[in-house]
């Protein structure tokens, strides 16, 4: 049985932990850097919501966080300074047996996509550029999201604009004779830019003619129901 966040909340926390990692839950025995604890964070946002447990060693056993104030101050550095926008958190601390945990709960957002924001080294100009990504959460793991569910998750929020013209009714043909295509392959078909194709599959998508597949990192289009 799979569980949003907000009925995680209720979890007590052995229950919790029994389940092991999954698209909901994840474990940290301690948190160093806000950089990677946010990735989880934004991950989180972008799925279904979840919970991190700080003080949870992989292999399920409590082993306690020394200090909640330290914690803290990691967990609220990483949302401050590596999630856009600002991902909402709610952190709690659940004591057992003497030892403290974390307890670090995310909700869904109604502001996806929530970017993950890091400093890197070009390794050819070896100056420090800012990436930009995208996570999601698939099974216990983190994912960075293709080009195409992150246009989705933007068009959430918008009304959805469809029409059926040219463009559309080739697009329907050719799903109907080949079974599936990508963005860049519906945009070489029909000559429109790359992001007017995208854009046009996403509101197909969001209407129910079609669905987005994702495997790794590739995404294509398929007839719903096929």
């Amino acid at each position: 049985m799979s569980l949003t966040w907000s009925r995680l909340e209720n979890v007590p926390l052995l229950e919790l932990i029994g389940r092991g990692e999954t698209r909901h839950t994840e474990f940290k025995r301690l948190v160093h850097s806000p950089k990677k604890i946010a990735k989880s964070i934004v991950a989180f946002a972008n799925t279904e919501g979840g919970t991190v447990l700080v003080g949870v060693d992989d292999d399920r056993r409590i082993t306690g966080i020394h200090s909640e104030k330290e914690m803290l101050e990691i967990v609220y550095d990483a949302v401050k300074l590596h999630t856009e926008p600002a991902v909402a958190i709610e952190t709690e601390v659940v004591e057992y047996k003497k030892r403290l945990v974390l307890m670090v709960h995310v909700a869904e957002s109604t502001q996806k996509p929530h970017y993950h924001i890091a400093t890197e080294r070009d390794p050819e100009t070896f100056r420090e550029v800012r990436v930009k990504k995208v996570y999601t959460r698939e099974d216990s793991h983190n994912r960075v999201a293709t080009d195409d569910r992150v246009c989705l998750m933007a068009s959430s929020a918008e009304p959805i604009r469809l029409s059926f013209g040219a463009e559309e009714k080739m697009l329907l043909e050719y799903l109907d004779e080949h079974h599936s295509i990508t963005a860049r392959k519906f945009s070489t078909l029909s000559g429109i830019p790359m992001q007017q194709a995208m854009r046009t599959l996403v509101a197909l998508v969001r209407s129910g003619t079609v669905v987005l597949v994702t495997e790794g990192q590739q995404s294509h289009y398929r007839l719903a129901g096929k």
